[in-house]
């Protein structure tokens, strides 16, 4: 399989990985299904490499420790902490991700679309948090069902709405300025 099939079938395991840990868990149990989304993890999460690596480990220690169950549901968790990482760490470090992003459609960024794409970057951080704390409340506390529900559905269902509020701001804000 070409890379680029590799990297898309990659997308969509880690993107389904809720709905597949539904699905598979009555067939394989905890155990495959930890060793497949900490492998996952530690693949997919290129931006933080060595931290990735670090979380897929300690997520098979808490297999290792007798909980196979809390270390696949933790893979949600790891992903919002992770991407808070990458988008914490860019705020202090080069350029936030929001602006380099935005530097793709407009190189020469005024003042004012610098400022807004930091507080962006700042306001994702805020999203990490929160939904990282409801998928760990999930993973501690709800059935499986319950689980997946949130972390396979509502979760992305979040991601869009922050993604499309996002975008009728900027637009909000550009007719305003202009």
């Amino acid at each position: 399989m070409p890379r680029q099939g590799i990297n898309t079938l990659s997308v969509l395991l880690a993107v389904a990985w809720p709905v597949l840990v539904f699905v598979l868990h009555g067939h394989v149990g905890s155990w495959p299904l930890l060793v497949a989304g900490a492998a996952l993890l530690a693949w997919r999460m290129s931006q933080a490499r060595y931290l990735a690596i670090m979380v897929a480990v300690l997520m098979l220690v808490l297999g290792g420790l007798g909980y196979a169950d809390l270390g696949m549901r933790a893979y949600p968790v790891a992903i919002n902490a992770l991407m808070l990482a990458v988008f914490l760490s860019s705020l202090w470090r080069g350029m936030p991700i929001v602006e380099r992003l935005a530097r793709l459609k407009e190189p020469d960024l005024p003042p004012t679309g610098v400022a807004y794409t930091r507080r962006v970057t700042w306001a994702w951080c805020g999203f990490f948090v929160l939904n990282g704390s409801i998928a760990a409340w999930t993973a501690l506390y709800a059935d499986l069902a319950t689980w997946t529900l949130y972390n396979g559905v509502i979760s992305y269902g979040l991601i869009a709405l922050m993604f499309s509020g996002e975008w009728l701001l900027r637009h909000r804000l550009r007719r305003s300025l202009s």
